[in-house]
């Protein structure tokens, strides 16, 4: 027993000290319970293989500042897609390492030579006992794992507020593929309608077809909402548009393996390969289904939810008795249909109610909760203020006026808009809802007389100000020459000289 003691302490001399002091400081910080007691490189006998970000890759600060240029506002929401799409493209990256990897490191003894001959049918079969299991070590899958989750992202707003543009707008700077879809024309698998495996097929079209890249890209569905449920009590009729689109959903978002039927590459087959029968190219084949996993790939959802602020009022609002209580206000309905309301209420509502929005809102809309638990990362967007809209009017790349202006400059025209005049647009616009799209049919009206006058006629200066907004006055138009050049800007000068207004 002494000579084994002995051997041991000689074994246990042989580590170095550093190296035994680094070991057991790791094993001390993971017996605390506030750190991960495994680590992604633990699976991989401490050596990593993830390193530092891939270069090229934008920060979420980067993709922020990018989104500025073109959506006004929301900064809440940009900072979640933002900070999703990074930990997309790095999740992504560690995944298809650690599932790719030629010789990982944690299957090193997969290929076991023995010391000791086997039995001769044991050798005939091919079967060698594993030292690590012999020796009692945990189970190791033979097919690495995902070390990383995906977290699908929610994104909810009134319409007008920017949910399309901002995924347009990221779509333009990713490296991965990006495809859009619409929920309201899916259907139930059987039905006349789109399958929910529609979404992926435009995902792999987006990747040229190439099941590799589709399986990182990111899919955008708009208008999730319609697809709740329609009715909470018995139903007579399937509803093949709401629920059982979210549970058809509810595989492709978990991660599954989904067979698209192939329609024909976007690319024209080559012609510079296999020669067939008198010298003419062979027919290419091509794939009559492709198999794309979705363990990877990023859901992004958005949609309007009408109604649900309705929901969060009635989880929110608490009645009660006194002079300081937060009295609930009657809907605009019951009061009109009563006369005057009972109780009037004292206490302003929030700016918006969908901040405060919860997962078992979203149930009550007519969501399932399978459907729910499968989208972590939940945001929101505010309407547009008149002073957001006007941002949009004049600041951002592409905005209207900068459109409108370069359309009559096609035909040789001027046009200009007082300062009071595009004030008056954002208040129109925002009275009348519909966020940055009242907006355009706001200036369409305006601008349909000067559209339809002005090309091809001797007007070459247009100028738009309050009171044709207001529809006091038509607009002012004057023609070419150097005289009426400078008397069209002596009058635009006059009405910025006298304007004192702003929005708030």
């Amino acid at each position: 027993m002494l000579d084994g003691y002995s051997t041991a302490l000689n074994c246990c001399s042989r580590i170095p000290v550093a190296a035994w002091r680094s070991y057991h400081s790791r094993v001390s910080a993971r017996s605390v319970r506030t750190q991960a007691r495994y680590a992604p490189q633990d699976d991989l006998s401490g050596d990593s293989m993830y390193g530092p970000r891939p270069t090229g890759l934008a920060t979420p600060r980067q993709l922020v500042k990018y989104l500025n240029d073109y959506v006004v506002g929301q900064e809440n929401a940009k900072k979640v897609l933002s900070v999703a799409v990074f930990n997309h493209y790095n999740r992504v990256n560690a995944n298809l390492k650690a599932m790719y990897y030629d010789e990982p490191p944690h299957l090193e003894g997969a290929r076991y030579t023995p010391t000791d001959s086997p039995s001769p049918m044991a050798a005939q079969a091919g079967l060698y006992p594993r030292s690590e299991r012999m020796m009692g070590s945990p189970l190791i899958p033979r097919t690495p794992v995902p070390l990383f989750e995906k977290s699908n992202v929610l994104v909810i707003g009134p319409t007008g507020s920017g949910k399309t543009l901002l995924a347009k707008t990221l779509a333009k700077v990713l490296d991965v593929p990006f495809s859009v879809s619409d929920a309201t024309t899916f259907t139930q698998a059987g039905y006349v309608g789109d399958d929910v495996d529609m979404c992926v097929q435009r995902l792999l079209q987006a990747a040229n077809w190439d099941p590799y890249k589709a399986n990182m890209g990111i899919i955008y569905i708009d208008e999730i909402d319609k697809i709740a449920r329609k009715s909470i009590g018995p139903e007579t009729t399937r509803d093949v548009g709401g629920e059982g689109v979210q549970q058809a959903l509810l595989r492709i978002m978990e991660g599954s393996v989904v067979n698209v039927p192939a329609k024909g590459p976007s690319m024209p087959p080559p012609t510079g390969g296999a020669r067939g029968r008198q010298g003419m190219p062979a027919a290419v084949q091509w794939p009559d289904s492709y198999s794309v996993d979705t363990s990877n790939i990023l859901f992004i959802l958005s949609g309007a939810f009408v109604g649900l602020e309705d929901i969060i009022k009635k989880r929110t609002a608490k009645g009660s008795i006194g002079f300081t209580a937060n009295i609930t206000a009657t809907p605009a309905s019951d009061s009109a249909a009563s006369g005057m309301p009972f109780f009037t209420p004292n206490v302003n509502s929030p700016a918006t109610l969908l901040d405060q929005v919860e997962p078992g809102d979203l149930v009550k809309f007519g969501f399932i909760p399978e459907f729910i638990s499968r989208m972590p990362s939940i945001t929101t967007l505010a309407p547009l203020s008149p002073s957001d809209l006007r941002r949009v009017l004049t600041e951002v790349k592409g905005s209207l006026i900068s459109q409108y202006t370069a359309l009559f400059g096609y035909s040789g025209i001027e046009i200009r808009f007082t300062s009071a005049a595009l004030d008056q647009v954002c208040k129109q616009a925002a009275a009348r809802g519909g966020g940055a799209r009242g907006l355009r049919g706001i200036m369409e009206s305006l601008l349909l007389d000067p559209m339809y006058e002005a090309p091809g006629s001797w007007i070459k200066h247009i100028l738009i100000r309050e009171a044709t907004v207001l529809g006091e006055e038509p607009p002012d138009y004057w023609g070419s020459g150097k005289g009426e050049a400078d008397k069209f800007w002596k009058a635009w000068a006059a009405e910025e000289e006298t304007y004192a207004g702003g929005l708030q």
